[in-house]
C-alpha cells in the first residue's frame, strides 16, 4: 500500500523478506501503486489500473520496471559450445548484437526455465532469465559448464526498463542519438546513451508491441526512469505494472514459467518447437524431445474462448463431457478484445479450432470453445 506523496512519501512494506528493486523508492511518487509479492520481489502490480496501462501500451506507450529479472554473464572461448549444450535453439546463427529467445530442458524435456541470449562477442553472452528461477537456473548452468567458461551473476548490479508501444520510438528518439529505430527485432547495441546515462539497448519486447529495453547499473535506473518519464509525457507515457504486463503477454500468446512452461510442460506441448532445433548437435533434452515429436506430442497448448457466462482463470479444469482433458493456464477477460479468453494445456486431440469444451469455474461447467491464438498481433486483432 502506498500514500500520496502529497501528504507523505512513507512506503508500507509487505514483507521485510521481499527483494526491491533499485526503481522501489520512486513507486510511493504514484499515488495509486500497489504491490504484490511476486516470485519473493515487491513488484508493482499496477500504478494507476490494469485497464488504463494495458491500453496505454497498446495506444500510447507504457513503461515498466522488470529488473527483478536476472542477467547472466557467460564468457570463454567455449562460451558458445556450452550454450549449445546447455538451449534448445541455435546459438552459433548469432552474430555480434543480435539476441535470441531460447529454452533450457531437463533430459526429460521438461523446462527448466524461458531465456534470452545475447551475443556480446564470440566469447561472451549474457543470459536474461526469470527471476523467479534466478538461483535455480545458476545452479543448473554451472552444474553444466565446460572448458574454459565462467558463469557471473551480474542481477543484483543491473536494472531492466521496458519502453513499450507505438509510441516508444518517438520517445526514444528525444532522449538518444542513438539510432534505435534502426534496431531489428531481436537485435541490440551494446552500448548507447540514453537520458545521459550509458545503457545495452535492444528490440526483444514481451508485449506484442513494439518497443525497447534498457539494461543500465542498478545505480543509474531512477535517473534513466525519471528522464524517460519526462520525455514521454507529452505522447501518453505511463508507467505500467505486472498486471497489464501479464494481460499484454497473454493476448499475445507469449508464455509465462509457471503457468504456460515448466518442468512438467516441454516447449513443443507449448507450441514454441520453432525454438527447438533438433538438428543441432545434442543438446539436454533432445532425446526426449525428439521422441515425443515423432510419436506426437500429447498435450496442446491451444486457445479457448468462453461460451457461457464466466472467465477461465489459471488451473481451472477443462473437460470434453465427463472427462477432463486439461487446465488453464492463464485466463482473463481481454482488455484489448473485452471477450473472455485463456490459453489452456489439452489433449492433442481436442486441441482443433472449433471443437467445444467446458471449464471448470467455481464447481460449474461453462461452455467454451477452442480458438485461434495468439488473440492479438499488431494492427492485427482477431
Amino acid at each position: 500500500m502506498y500514500r500520496n506523496p502529497n501528504t507523505t512519501t512513507e512506503v508500507i512494506r509487505l514483507n521485510p523478506s521481499l527483494k526491491r528493486t533499485p526503481l522501489f523508492p520512486l513507486y510511493a511518487e504514484y499515488s495509486g501503486a500497489r504491490c504484490i509479492d511476486f516470485g519473493g520481489w515487491e513488484l508493482p502490480v499496477q500504478f494507476t489500473g490494469i485497464g488504463r496501462e494495458h491500453e496505454a501500451v497498446r495506444q500510447q506507450a507504457g513503461l515498466f520496471d522488470v529488473s527483478h529479472m536476472g542477467e547472466f554473464l557467460v564468457t570463454g572461448t567455449f562460451a558458445e559450445t556450452f550454450l549449445q549444450r546447455v538451449t534448445t535453439n541455435d546459438v552459433s546463427r548469432l552474430a555480434d548484437g543480435q539476441a535470441q529467445y531460447t529454452l533450457m530442458c531437463y533430459e526429460d524435456g521438461g523446462v527448466v526455465d524461458d531465456l534470452l541470449v545475447y551475443r556480446l562477442s564470440a566469447d561472451q553472452f549474457m543470459l536474461v532469465v526469470n527471476a523467479s528461477n534466478i538461483d535455480k537456473d545458476f545452479r543448473w548452468l554451472e552444474s553444466h559448464l565446460l572448458g574454459d567458461v565462467s558463469l557471473e551473476n551480474k542481477s543484483d548490479t543491473t536494472a531492466l526498463l521496458a519502453l513499450q508501444g507505438p509510441n516508444a520510438q518517438a520517445i526514444a528518439a528525444r532522449v538518444t542519438d542513438a539510432d534505435l529505430n534502426a534496431l531489428s527485432p531481436f537485435h541490440f547495441i551494446p552500448e548507447a546513451k540514453v537520458c545521459g546515462v550509458t545503457v545495452l539497448a535492444s528490440r526483444t519486447g514481451y508485449t506484442g508491441e513494439d518497443g525497447f529495453e534498457f539494461y543500465v547499473a542498478a545505480d543509474d535506473a531512477p535517473a534513466l526512469w525519471k528522464g524517460l518519464m519526462e520525455a514521454g509525457e507529452p505522447l501518453g507515457l505511463t508507467p505500467a505494472g505486472l498486471g497489464a504486463r501479464d494481460t499484454l503477454r497473454f493476448e499475445a500468446k507469449l508464455p509465462l514459467y509457471g503457468q504456460e512452461l515448466s518442468d512438467k510442460i516441454t516447449p513443443l506441448e507449448a507450441g514454441l518447437g520453432f525454438f527447438v532445433k533438433l538438428a543441432k548437435d545434442d543438446f539436454i533434452g533432445r532425446d526426449a524431445l525428439l521422441r515425443q515429436k515423432e510419436e506426437g506430442v500429447p498435450r496442446k497448448l491451444v486457445g479457448i474462448e468462453m461460451i457461457d457466462r464466466g472467465i477461465p482463470r489459471s488451473h481451472y479444469p477443462v473437460y470434453a463431457g465427463d472427462r477432463q482433458i486439461g487446465e488453464v493456464t492463464t485466463g482473463t477477460q481481454s482488455p484489448t478484445l473485452k471477450r473472455n479468453l485463456g490459453l489452456a494445456l489439452v489433449q492433442a486431440e481436442y486441441g482443433e479450432p472449433g471443437t467445444e469444451v467446458e471449464v471448470e469455474i467455481r464447481g460449474n461447467r461453462l461452455k467454451a470453445v477452442v480458438i485461434k491464438a495468439p488473440f492479438y498481433r499488431r494492427n492485427v486483432q482477431s
